[in-house]
């Protein structure tokens, strides 16, 4: 278990570092097979905060102010509704169980609206709808409500970030690092929603595991920054799209 909660983290942090799509969307499923929901978003988000601290120490003097301003203001206010939804779907009741080759299934509101979003997201980026819209910058804080919004719920704030950030004028050093600056406004405002499933995490979650995961995320910040003008952001889209696709649809069915 605890093996592949830390190579998850490292790979989910290589892979976001390019991709735009946050560490929860590929981490949070995983951590879920091992925990209960509610324990898993904790921990998830724990990792995916210190993940963007990490970013930013390495990558801060790259960081587009104004543009981390005019997105990140209301995506902090806007994560406020998606984190408060997610907690209350988080404590609903079990919708369905069956067993699929000697596998138990559980079908839970959170898991079914996660997964869809996983499959809606994913299919986005398979046919790069992002990369076929001219988005104004003028429409940049509305960017930052979308990204926000399903940040909170669901962690799927790096989607419509990426969408509006690729047309804003960025060089990868400073898309990476204006994501990463928005990531943790975010991060720190659904952390804060979260409070109760903190409790939850400090009390039932090992500590080691926990930094684990952490240091293993970090890592993958590093190795990533070596290779960044080495990999295109398009092919690690497409990489990230299909295995969000799969998650997607495990979790519908209840088997993660």
């Amino acid at each position: 278990m605890a093996i592949a909660i830390v190579v998850t983290a490292y790979l989910a942090s290589l892979l976001t570092l390019f991709s735009g799509f946050g560490l929860g969307t590929l981490l949070m499923p995983v951590i879920a097979v091992f925990f209960p929901v509610a324990i898993a978003i904790a921990m998830t988000a724990f990792v995916h905060l210190l993940n963007n601290v990490f970013k930013l120490l390495t990558l801060w003097r790259d960081i587009h102010w104004h543009i981390c301003i005019l997105f990140g203001f209301p995506a902090l206010l806007a994560a406020i509704p998606g984190a408060w939804i997610l907690t209350n779907l988080s404590s609903q009741a079990i919708i369905t169980q069956y067993t699929i080759f000697n596998v138990d299934a559980e079908v839970t509101l959170i898991k079914l609206v996660i997964g869809l979003l996983l499959i809606f997201f994913a299919s986005v980026e398979f046919y790069s709808i992002t990369n076929k819209l001219n988005i104004s910058k003028n429409f940049l804080s509305l960017g930052g409500i979308l990204s926000g919004f399903f940040g909170g719920l669901s962690g799927h704030q790096g989607a419509f970030r990426s969408a509006f950030l690729l047309h804003a004028d960025l060089n990868p050093q400073q898309f990476i690092a204006t994501n990463a600056a928005i990531a943790t406004l975010v991060d720190i405002t659904r952390l804060i929603i979260y409070g109760i499933n903190i409790q939850l995490l400090l009390n039932e979650v090992d500590n080691f595991l926990l930094l684990s995961a952490s240091f293993a995320a970090f890592a993958g910040v590093l190795t990533g920054k070596l290779g960044i003008h080495k990999v295109t952001i398009e092919l690690i889209q497409s990489l990230v799209a299909y295995l969000l696709f799969g998650i997607g649809i495990l979790l519908c069915l209840g088997i993660l």
